[in-house]
């Protein structure tokens, strides 16, 4: 079999079903775990990986990863993919007005929230995205996920599976020094990524069971120029040729600070959606996360002259769910 390429340039953007099967077939886990298999890439960290992440904090610093959870996020309605709404209800204006029922005084206040599961700072799970009606592992896309949710790789199977070494890789500063942010549609390339880790120095070298967060800058944008198409619009990203990368790197899972993970547009002429995701999800089984804030991190990791950390970033045991929102913490 012939190795996919890892130029951009090489890639026949006429033909995306083509680039993505290549790449499906030639970086494919399915069995590498056993048939059972519900956590893909996350089999990676090991209690040995977790023990040498522990050994990572000496300040004690924590870090939250997580944009913002309110109705001020960057959704705009796709695919009914709203922001959160949070609602009271029970108030301290119920309490003062003492009928809320309660004994001798006490009071209190309640609320509830309603949002789609990736509506900000979340984690793609297994059962997200299929490769011509197969999920991960090559189950069928219709036994594993229906309208009761993911029967087979809910994300409730990664509830405490999800700490581990992470690297941050900085690729905006490092190719945007001045800025900090890549263009949006800039495909971020292997050698961009290695290019890198080698600037960034040896703490930021990735491998077997770390958690790679690689930053952009288009988040920062956001924060100084508003939204804007942030959710679906063009982006930094990843390039479809990064996947050899992601899998012979055995990387447990990776995030990014952009609504979708891979560059956008995608890199082809004919119509095309997602295609990294494609290959990454449900053939290699690689935990994918989005839209996280990864500034403060970054600062951190400048100030102390270390890329690498303890990383946190349990999603909610939702069962069935096929995606979680999160709040990712750095511990430095």
């Amino acid at each position: 079999m012939t190795t996919p390429t890892e130029d951009p340039a090489a890639l026949d953007r006429s033909d995306p079903a083509a680039e993505v099967s290549a790449r499906a077939a030639a970086f494919r886990n399915w069995g590498r775990w056993g048939a059972d298999d519900v956590l893909g890439t996350l089999n990676f960290i090991e209690p040995a990986k977790r023990v040498e992440a522990a050994a990572l904090v000496t300040e004690g610093r924590v870090v939250s990863l997580a944009q913002a959870f309110d109705t001020n996020g960057p959704q705009k309605g796709w695919r009914r993919r709203t922001n959160p709404v949070h609602t009271m209800t029970d108030t301290g204006t119920d309490a003062e007005r003492g009928n809320q029922g309660f004994p001798h005084g006490i009071g209190g206040a309640d609320d509830v929230i309603a949002m789609p599961l990736q509506c900000s700072t979340q984690w793609d799970g297994l059962g997200h995205i299929f490769d011509h009606g197969n999920a991960w592992n090559g189950r069928r896309a219709g036994d594993v996920v229906t309208s009761d949710g993911d029967l087979v790789t809910g994300i409730e199977h990664a509830a405490s599976v999800i700490v581990s070494r992470g690297v941050l890789l900085d690729v905006g500063r490092h190719l945007q020094p001045g800025s900090g942010e890549l263009p949006d549609g800039y495909a971020i390339t292997v050698a961009d990524l290695e290019a890198c880790i080698d600037a960034q120095g040896a703490t930021s070298a990735v491998g077997r069971g770390d958690i790679v967060l690689v930053r952009t800058g288009q988040y920062t944008r956001t924060r100084r120029d508003g939204w804007g198409d942030y959710a679906g619009g063009p982006a930094p990203g990843l390039s479809l040729t990064t996947a050899g990368w992601l899998h012979r790197s055995e990387i447990a899972a990776i995030a990014t600070d952009t609504w979708g993970f891979e560059v956008r547009p995608n890199e082809f002429d004919a119509p095309a959606f997602q295609p990294l995701h494609q290959v990454v999800i449900p053939n290699m089984g690689l935990t994918i996360g989005e839209m996280w804030n990864l500034d403060e991190l970054a600062e951190a990791c400048i100030e102390r002259s270390r890329w690498d950390f303890l990383l946190s970033a349990a999603p909610l045991p939702i069962t069935g769910a096929v995606g979680s929102p999160i709040n990712p913490v750095a511990i430095l």
